[in-house]
């Protein structure tokens, strides 16, 4: 008896007929998709593999172009001794008593005329104001030492006449004595005159006018001489630029009057200054006075680091510099106590409009550093701060061979901001060739040339064989 068939076999039949003829299908096209199945599971193979260890790169290579552009420089080692220093900021300042030089006014005046002005160089004895009197007190003097001189020629007039009327017994001899005590008398103010005069800075040749009968309405302030070097700065050997006057001269730093302006006695007039001696003076902590102590005690030798200045316009400092003193107060405010440092300037002077004019290299009020030694270092290596790349707790520096630069690993003992100190050990010997710089960028360029697949030591032939650089 046939029957009807049910939704749910109807279905089953339908997806049979699916299966059968996708199954058909992938038999007939195996020749397409078999090959690239086989493909696809060698792949997955391959990359189960563990792959080699990547050796870390040491070698780098660069062209004579390379180096010029990086201006890379590479020096023999050499063991030296080095002195561990501590840095301590100072400032270029004036040596009181040597460097400047107050002017002030001898007696009542009146500015008349001026004769130097700010900047220009004067020499010992050369005029810089002058004044018209108006002291009473002066022309007082004048006039005491014009009688004086006046009365004692009468009196010897008379002495010299009556002493033969003395002889003879016409006149007694007590007139005689009465004359010769009044010429003492005379004598003593003459002195005393003359010693007033000089005080107000009169020069002998002007008092002279004076006992002549010429009194002075006018005087001429002068330059002063100047001091000689001391010998501290004796023992500094600088080179001085251009022949400079070093210390013969004074430079007229600043103006106190001006012209019509009257100004009394003591007055000052002009600041003179010569900066040929100056002193660098430095600003330290009390931790740091012991090692300032045992450096000034021991003559041991101060680096001065000049952050102001350009070298290379100036000669070459070739002496060496020590601390002088140490300053026995502490500033309330900043917790810090001085010590000085001589300093010799250098300098050099040129002509415009018929006067001359100084330049001074250093100049007060100029920043410095300071680097006190503390500890000597011996047998040890010394590079230039950039000659050392850190990574992490590691250093390195660049042995050159030809063109190539091999990375080597050392320990840095101390490290500053100018220099690197490194240990005597197996890795650098004595002779072997160290770049002297730009060792973070070479650094750099060797982890490129080793990420790019190709080592730095290895040469590729035009047939494309390959072998270790020889």
């Amino acid at each position: 008896m046939n029957r009807k068939m049910s939704g749910k076999q109807l279905r089953s039949l339908a997806w049979l007929t699916v299966i059968i003829v996708i199954g058909v299908g992938a038999w007939f096209s195996r020749g397409i998709w078999l090959p690239r199945l086989k493909a696809n599971a060698g792949m997955e193979e391959n990359a189960r593999e563990v792959s080699p260890p990547v050796e870390e790169p040491r070698v780098l290579k660069l062209s004579p172009r390379a180096r010029a552009n990086l201006g890379l420089e590479s020096k023999p080692a050499t063991l030296q001794t080095y002195w561990r220093t501590i840095q301590i900021p100072g400032v270029v300042v004036d040596r009181p008593g040597v460097t400047d030089r107050g002017i002030t006014s001898p007696i009542e005046g009146v500015v008349r005329q001026v004769h130097a002005f700010e900047g220009d160089i004067v020499e010992p004895g050369q005029s810089l104001f002058t004044l018209r009197l108006v002291s009473e007190s002066l022309q007082k003097a004048q006039s005491e030492l014009y009688k004086a001189i006046r009365e004692t020629e009468i009196v010897r007039k008379e002495v010299a006449r009556i002493s033969d009327l003395v002889d003879s017994g016409v006149i007694p001899g007590k007139r005689l004595v009465e004359l010769n005590q009044e010429i003492r008398r005379q004598a003593a103010l003459i002195d005393a005159s003359r010693q007033d005069l000089l005080s107000r800075g009169l020069l002998p040749a002007q008092i002279g006018q004076i006992e002549a009968g010429s009194f002075l309405d006018t005087i001429e302030v002068k330059a002063p001489d100047v001091a000689e070097p001391t010998s501290e700065l004796a023992s500094i050997d600088v080179e001085e630029a251009n022949e400079p006057p070093g210390f013969s001269f004074f430079e007229v730093q600043e103006l106190k009057v001006e012209l019509g302006q009257q100004v009394q006695a003591g007055e000052a007039l002009a600041v003179l200054a010569n900066h040929n001696a100056l002193y660098v003076k430095g600003y330290a902590f009390r931790k740091e006075a012991s090692n300032l102590a045992r450096a000034a005690e021991n003559e041991w030798p101060v680096e001065v680091e000049f952050t102001e200045d350009l070298a290379s316009d100036w000669p070459e400092l070739t002496g060496k510099f020590h601390v002088r003193h140490l300053a026995n107060t502490t500033d309330p405010n900043s917790r810090t106590f001085d010590f000085f440092i001589p300093l010799a300037n250098q300098s050099r002077v040129y002509e415009k409009t018929n006067r001359t004019f100084v330049v001074w290299r250093f100049r007060p009020g100029q920043r410095v550093r300071i680097h006190i030694p503390v500890e000597e270092l011996g047998n040890v290596f010394v590079l230039p701060a950039a000659a050392v790349v850190h990574e992490g707790p590691e250093a390195f520096v660049f042995q050159q061979n030809g063109d190539l630069f091999n990375r080597i690993s050392v320990h840095v003992v101390h490290q500053d901001r100018t220099s690197v100190v490194i240990a005597n050990e197996e890795d650098i010997t004595p002779g072997m060739w160290l770049a002297q710089g730009s060792a973070a960028s070479l650094n750099r360029v060797l982890k490129a040339q080793a990420a790019s697949g190709m080592r730095a030591d290895v040469h590729v032939h035009a047939d494309g064989t390959t072998h270790a650089a020889h």
